[in-house]
């Protein structure tokens, strides 16, 4: 067999390894319901595994390899988790404490602070390491903070602290 032939087959066979995914460097500080989340996860990845070994060689190896890499991550990122105590502060924004604050513009936003997996911008969901959340953190009522943006800094005010939900 030729070499090309060889180095094609094992090109193959590493594109269908999926990349891991990349565990952050800063501290894993969780909600507890963001713990819940982690480890409802995992639970489900488990049996999503289960079931692909379940169907031998008619598994799809690509989903069965993408769950393995995801069980890895969320695992060890269970193992990690720092469960912070529940928000319940309205002097002082903490992990948890859900914020409203105005802009430079006078729009009025609110968000919380939670752990890295749980965020969801979308939702209002926001990590505390993210330039938004260590802007806000420590913060209280009536505070100007600057929040760091890559398009540029912007100067907030927070508005109210409310502890979890």
């Amino acid at each position: 067999m030729s070499r090309a032939f060889v180095n094609e087959d094992q090109a193959a066979a590493q594109a269908d390894q999926p990349v891991e995914r990349r565990v952050s460097e800063q501290p894993n500080y969780v909600t507890a319901l963001g713990l819940a989340q982690l480890q409802q996860r995992v639970a489900e990845l488990n049996t999503l595994r289960s079931q692909l070994q379940a169907q031998g060689e008619r598994a799809d190896k690509q989903r069965l390899a993408d769950a393995e890499r995801d069980l890895r991550y969320f695992s060890a990122r269970v193992q990690s988790a720092q469960v912070v105590p529940a928000a319940t502060s309205r002097s002082k924004v903490q992990i948890g404490s859900r914020v409203r604050f105005v802009d430079e513009h006078d729009q009025a936003h609110e968000v919380q602070l939670v752990g890295e997996d749980q965020a969801d911008a979308g939702r209002g969901l926001i990590n505390w390491g993210s330039p938004l959340g260590r802007a806000l953190l420590g913060a209280g009522p009536g505070d100007e903070v600057v929040w760091r943006r890559p398009v540029g800094d912007q100067t907030i005010e927070v508005v109210a602290i409310e502890g979890e939900a």
